[in-house]
């Protein structure tokens, strides 16, 4: 029989519980809240909303800190191919441009001048920056004329690796080297031995080492947009990673070309994906052969095994036929302790298996149109923009949206402001454990996302094979 005491104790355990269940019960619901807005709670939608709760903050948490820095955009001459010079377009004068690092929490300020010959913006990729910041004239701000300055400031809403390029003419002021890296550090970062960026692109020189100033051809347009005959990283052929055996590296990929893709293979090494776009994925990911496409960035854990001392890896893209090398880790006899951690994830990456039944929100096509003479449009839904249809979307409510690709050529298609999950290709479920502001869709390949959109306003929405954007591929997607 239970005693007086026992009972009084019981009953005392049982009002923390329950009381540390409702404190968690109520913040769960408040975050809840504050993520969905008005959301319809009663809809068959809601298990989808309720999964997707606590992926990722939806407001900024300012720290107070402020980073400022200055970034120039004019004309330069950097070495791309060895012994030459090659005339580019550059900010503050490298390629790629500074690399901009701050911590989670800490406001960036951007003090930017222009001093090309013609206006520009800065676009910040895949950053959740407030809409007027988003650099995309005619959408967000007026362009930036030829020796006038702009002020960006913005708060970054998450963690990862992005990069900023301008979005004006951008498949002639990008292909001239307009790029940089905005890498936003975790508050408490993990002990990599090394934390290396590597910006991908590609050029297409010409017999004296200069860029071919013949932009947006008829056959870049009708294709996959202008693939270059000269590869680097971070402007450099054949860019060497020197190592120690045992060294554990946390290797961030930028794809910053106009229409290449990649398919990076990491040979004899450990190497998973832990971020892609920027997000921590649900679980680590091998990262041989991945897509990387136009905007796309995988940030990738290489394990060095002492068993690797005094050799070199080669990193092959082996996307197209012809293998490239991108670059090389050099492993030293050196023999080290190698960092030991959890994988970096999120685990609240939604599966949101269940939205592949729900009828489809939004389907877009995307197709091709002859004009008359020597002319051709990309066209989203059959129209090419400025006349594209623009999408309304409600803060907080889940949609479903369905790209249709009519057409035989690749678009990566890219959303700004906004991060989304793959959930069936061609009709088949699959469960991509990450987000991704920009996704690979091929040839006559239809892909379906979730999205629950949490930043309001005008964001641009387009095509990120900039020849196609240029020719018509983007729409206004407008979040209220």
């Amino acid at each position: 029989m239970m005693t007086s005491k026992k009972k009084q104790l019981l009953v005392l355990i049982a009002l923390v519980l329950g009381t540390i269940a409702l404190s968690v019960n109520q913040k769960g619901a408040q975050q809840l809240a504050k993520i969905v807005g008005k959301s319809d709670y009663s809809s068959e939608k809601n298990a989808l909303v309720q999964e997707f709760a606590s992926a990722y903050e939806p407001e900024a948490s300012p720290s107070g800190v402020v980073r400022e820095f200055a970034l120039t955009a004019s004309e330069s001459q950097v070495e791309i191919v060895q012994g030459y010079e090659t005339n580019v377009w550059s900010y503050n004068g490298t390629v790629p441009g500074p690399q901009l690092r701050v911590k989670l929490g800490e406001t960036v300020r951007v003090a930017f001048e222009n001093d090309l010959p013609e206006e520009t913006t800065v676009h910040w990729h895949g950053v959740r920056v407030a809409n007027e910041m988003d650099g995309v004239p005619g959408v967000t701000q007026d362009p930036i004329q030829p020796g006038a300055s702009f002020v960006y400031e913005f708060t970054p809403k998450d963690a990862g690796t992005f990069w900023f390029h301008p979005h004006v003419r951008g498949s002639e002021q990008v292909e001239r080297g307009l790029y940089g890296v905005l890498i936003v550090e975790d508050e408490q970062e993990h002990s990599y031995s090394q934390d290396v960026v590597w910006v991908v692109d590609d050029w297409r020189l010409l017999s004296d080492s200069q860029v071919s100033p013949n932009f947006n051809t008829m056959h870049d347009l009708m294709h996959d947009g202008r693939w270059g005959n000269v590869i680097t990283v971070n402007g450099k052929q054949q860019e060497q990673l020197e190592v120690n055996a045992g060294e554990r590296i946390r290797l961030r990929m930028i794809n910053t070309s106009n229409g290449r893709i990649y398919a990076p293979s990491f040979g004899q090494l450990d190497a998973k994906i832990i971020a892609v776009d920027g997000m921590y994925v649900r679980k680590p990911l091998d990262a041989s052969g991945y897509e990387l496409a136009p905007g796309n960035r995988i940030d990738v854990d290489i394990k060095v095994d002492p068993s690797l001392a005094g050799k070199q890896i080669d990193i092959q893209d082996f996307f197209t036929q012809n293998t490239n090398k991108l670059g090389a880790i050099t492993v030293s006899d050196t023999v080290v302790a190698t960092p030991s951690f959890e994988y970096p994830t999120n685990k609240s990456v939604p599966n949101w298996v269940s939205a592949v039944d729900l009828p489809v929100d939004h389907d877009i096509t995307m197709n091709a149109r002859r004009l008359g003479g020597m002319g051709i449009e990309w066209t989203l839904g059959g129209k090419a923009f400025p006349n594209t249809d623009q999408l309304s979307l409600k803060a907080g409510n889940f949609y479903k949206i369905s790209y249709t690709n009519e057409s035989f050529r690749l678009h990566p298609m890219h959303l700004h402001g906004q991060f989304f999950k793959v959930i069936s290709r061609n009709g088949v479920p699959v469960d991509e454990p990450y987000f991704q502001d920009t996704v690979l869709v091929h040839s006559k390949e239809t892909v379906e996302i979730g999205i629950i959109p949490l930043d309001t306003g005008a964001w641009a929405h387009h095509c990120h094979i900039l020849e196609h954007a240029e020719a018509g591929m983007m729409q206004v997607v407008n979040v209220i």
